[in-house]
């Protein structure tokens, strides 16, 4: 019988794919990228304030001063120094103010018309549903009769509205940048001097 020093000493083996495991280095999220930046000119044209001063229709101006016409001849008659002369020329200088200070401004969303320092009312531009020519005369903040009206979508503040913004290409370009579901219906037309309604300042 052979001696207990004589037998094979067992061979033990590992398992080296539980060490390799543990020996080799984790793969952690410590370095990861830093974020990339945001686009910030997604919304460029609604965060930036936009302001649209009025159109002055020549064919009103002229409809205005004809209506103080009697009344401008009659104080001239009875000469400079009537009240009447005062009077017509404040509300003729009253009048080219109110026209000429009209302003529509689109930002945060928001289209606002103020006049001058003052300011008025301010609507949602998601509200708005569509945009389209009008020639309407009914009393609005608009110097001009070549307007826009903007139809508003039902529980709005106002059903529609009738404005006359300079640059109005730029202008509706602006509110769809704010609301791209507008519809725009705004047909470009020459100007004609047979179309007296279209001569605007």
């Amino acid at each position: 019988m052979s001696s207990i020093s004589e037998i094979a000493p067992v061979k033990t083996t590992t398992n080296t794919a539980t060490d390799a495991l543990t020996d080799s280095p984790i793969n952690t999220p410590t370095d990861a990228p830093p974020n990339a930046p945001e686009n910030t000119h997604a919304n460029t044209a609604v965060q930036e304030k936009k302001t649209f001063r009025s159109r002055v229709s020549v064919l009103l101006t002229i409809f205005i001063l004809a209506a103080f016409t009697p009344a401008i001849l009659s104080a001239y008659r009875h000469g400079s120094g009537h009240p009447g002369v005062y009077i017509i020329g404040g509300v003729i200088l009253l009048t080219a103010l109110i026209f000429t200070g009209m302003r529509y401004t689109i930002s945060g969303g928001k289209l606002s018309f103020s006049l001058w320092w003052i300011r008025g009312w301010s609507v949602d531009i998601a509200d708005i549903r569509s945009v389209r020519r009008s020639y309407n005369l009914l009393s609005s903040p608009a110097a001009s009769l070549r307007r826009l009206r903007l139809d508003f979508r039902k529980g709005a503040k106002f059903p529609f509205m009738l404005i006359s913004p300079a640059r109005e290409r730029k202008f509706i370009e602006e509110l769809k940048a704010a609301n791209p579901e507008i519809a725009v219906n705004v047909p470009e037309k020459r100007c004609s001097l047979w179309r007296v309604w279209d001569w605007d300042i």
